[in-house]
């Protein structure tokens, strides 16, 4: 990619790092490098004329569209203007079309890179102490997304067939991992809610190349299944889930390990519809399983008891309650997707095209990761580890502290340590609380308002509102 100022580029790009601390001698400050930028830049392959909307400049006005409480566009100029004002330089347009442009012109695989490698490069940087046994443990976990009901949306993600054309929305299905260390997204996969190989475990296969001997795969039941954990251990990947509900448990059969406890095999199902019959020929017939069970004391908890099912064999090395701190440790995945979808609000998408929504999700990808490079920051900084600081609480600091980067950034390196620090020290003081004897009734207390729901489409509903008139 070729740009008309390099000198402009490599400013714009420390600009993007000092909005997310990552200059100066504080840790992880490598995560958002300039190389891994220029390399996402380079692969455009194409030529972008020096305009107010830069690569960069667009991709940091998106972050800051994505962080914001107010995810309008609108709002995402504005704070441009304010920007270029306290600069000095001349305010660009506040209308909103240049800058949705440039979000089009911009390729999709420049923001999954981005999103990819700073996620990637945080959880290969973490602290040793943070790791489960001295190992990688990643929680695999899906879920689904609203978007606006446009035909191009509804046409890519179908709304659910069970609901009547124009009274629904698209939706998307999702799947990430999620590093058990530090919290970063390492992928994503995404696919339409339904149809053949779009579900959870249909996108594990499109997920795992990146996985490395000796990590431990960490999910729920219903990614308990032969072919899958086989394909992992094969690779030297262990892993760890709930027992699905089609299968039992026999706990008088098999290698004995302690009570509730055991090694069995596993037969190799006679069909497996992601393979043909030659391949399922050559797998093994038997697959060595241990089967722990578990037992839920703790009031609130809707399991009462739990079979958690690995390949992690070593009964010495990894005892049945290590086992039991694990799998409770999979909550996890579904407090970081609340992170991502009620903290950044991307439950409900804005874009109203299907690629545009693939990059707005990958830009709430990428300032996740930003943001618990922050928290793994703050956590080297205070001798603790990342997951005991509020995620919802360093989103607010951040956004409190940016316009006073933004502003101050370009002065000494000790001034911007110095305001680097002053955040670092607000986001390590909101702690999430270790409550283990708390419980709460699985009820909301306050009503919905008592509106109609919508049965109809909205056009055959203001036809019926006009013939009521006339």
């Amino acid at each position: 990619m070729s740009f008309s100022n390099y000198g402009r580029l490599r400013t714009q790009v420390r600009f993007l790092q000092r909005q997310f601390l990552q200059d100066g001698d504080l840790p992880f400050t490598d995560v958002l490098s300039e190389r891994t930028v220029e390399q996402a830049l380079k692969a455009l392959n194409v030529a972008w004329l020096d305009r107010v909307y830069s690569p960069l400049v667009t991709l940091w006005v998106f972050l800051g569209q994505i962080l914001s409480q107010d995810h309008s566009c609108r709002a995402a100029v504005a704070r441009l203007i304010a920007h270029r004002v306290s600069q000095g330089l001349s305010p660009c347009s506040a209308e909103t079309g240049a800058y949705c442009q440039a979000r089009k012109r911009l390729p999709e695989k420049f923001y999954s890179d981005v999103a990819r490698k700073t996620g990637q490069a945080l959880d290969d940087k973490s602290d040793a102490r943070w790791l489960w046994k001295g190992r990688r443990v990643l929680a695999y976990d899906g879920s689904t997304l609203s978007m606006p009901d446009t035909p191009e949306n509804q046409k890519a993600y179908p709304q659910p067939p069970q609901q009547q054309p124009g009274l629904g929305f698209p939706l998307m299905r999702i799947a990430a991992f999620f590093s058990l260390s530090c919290g970063a997204v390492l992928d994503l996969a995404m696919c339409s809610n339904s149809g053949k190989g779009h579900s959870e475990l249909g996108m594990l296969r499109q997920l795992w190349d990146f996985l490395r001997s000796g990590d431990v795969v960490l999910a729920d039941r219903y990614m308990c299944a032969w072919h899958e954990i086989f394909l992992m251990k094969q690779r030297g990947i262990d892993s760890v889930t709930r027992l699905h509900h089609c299968r039992t448990a026999d706990f008088r059969r098999g290698k004995r390990l302690g009570k509730g406890d055991h090694i069995v095999q596993w037969r190799r199902p006679g069909r497996i519809r992601s393979i043909d019959w030659q391949d399922l020929k050559s797998l093994p017939e038997q697959l060595m399983i241990r089967e722990t069970r578990v037992e839920v004391q703790q009031p609130g908890f809707r399991s009462q008891n739990i079979i958690v099912v690995t390949t992690l064999l070593d009964a010495e090395e990894v005892t049945a309650s290590d086992l039991a701190d694990l799998y409770r440790a999979r909550w996890n995945a579904e407090l970081d997707f609340r992170s991502l979808k009620q903290t950044m609000q991307m439950d409900i998408l804005r874009c109203k095209t299907p690629e545009l929504v693939r990059k707005e999700i990958w830009t709430h990808i990428l300032a996740y990761n930003l943001i618990r490079t922050i928290l793994a920051q703050a956590a080297s900084k205070h001798d603790i580890e990342p997951r005991t600081i509020s995620f919802k609480g360093a989103v607010q600091t951040l956004e409190a502290f940016q316009p006073l980067l933004a502003m101050h950034g370009d002065r000494s390196r000790e001034y911007r340590l110095h305001l680097y620090n002053k955040l670092l020290d607000a986001v390590a003081t909101h702690r999430v609380a270790d409550r283990p004897d708390r419980f709460e009734p699985r009820q909301r207390k306050r009503r919905q308002k008592k509106y109609d729901r919508m049965m109809k489409p909205r056009n055959v509903l203001k036809r019926e509102m006009l013939k009521r008139l006339t």
